[in-house]
Order: C-alpha cells, then sequence, then structure tokens
C-alpha cells in the first residue's frame, strides 16, 4: 500500500510541477505501481497472503473463545483455584 501511495505522490508533483518529481521521466513515477504489483503477485505465489489470513481467523477464533469462557464464568474458576 505504502507503494501506491508514493506513486500516487509522485504522479500528482510531477502532475503539478511540484519538486523534482517534475523533471523526472513518467516511468520514473510510474515504478513504484510495478513495484506494488510484483510485491502484491510475490506475496500471493509465496503464501504468505494466506498465512496472514489463516493466522487472523485462528486470533479471531481464540478471542471469541476466551469471550465465551468468561461468559459462562469459566475463566475466573480456573484462576481463583491456581
Amino acid at each position: 500500500m505504502a507503494l501506491v501511495m508514493l506513486g500516487l505522490v509522485l504522479l500528482v508533483t510531477g502532475w503539478l510541477e511540484i519538486g523534482p518529481a517534475a523533471d523526472w521521466s513518467l516511468w520514473v513515477r510510474l515504478l513504484p505501481f510495478g513495484l506494488a504489483l510484483l510485491w502484491w503477485w510475490w506475496s500471493d505465489v509465496s503464501g504468505r497472503t494466506r498465512r496472514l489470513q489463516d493466522q487472523k481467523y485462528e486470533d479471531l477464533k481464540k478471542e471469541r473463545r476466551r469471550r465465551q469462557t468468561e461468559a459462562i464464568g469459566l475463566k475466573d474458576r480456573r484462576r481463583k483455584k491456581r
């Protein structure tokens, strides 16, 4: 996402002719978009995206179980016994 934002900033500053980006080639200003596409492709191919999604799902399950055990009072009993 940072590469996309950088690309947008470079495009806008080049279009408005602000700063050094106004003198740069259009290809240089488009480079962050290409790098973002490359990053997303690598993330999908390597399985990183799926691992992050699975981890998020597992964290949600653990949190839901924790809330449910607290709601029925099991968590407090375990703490008192120790």
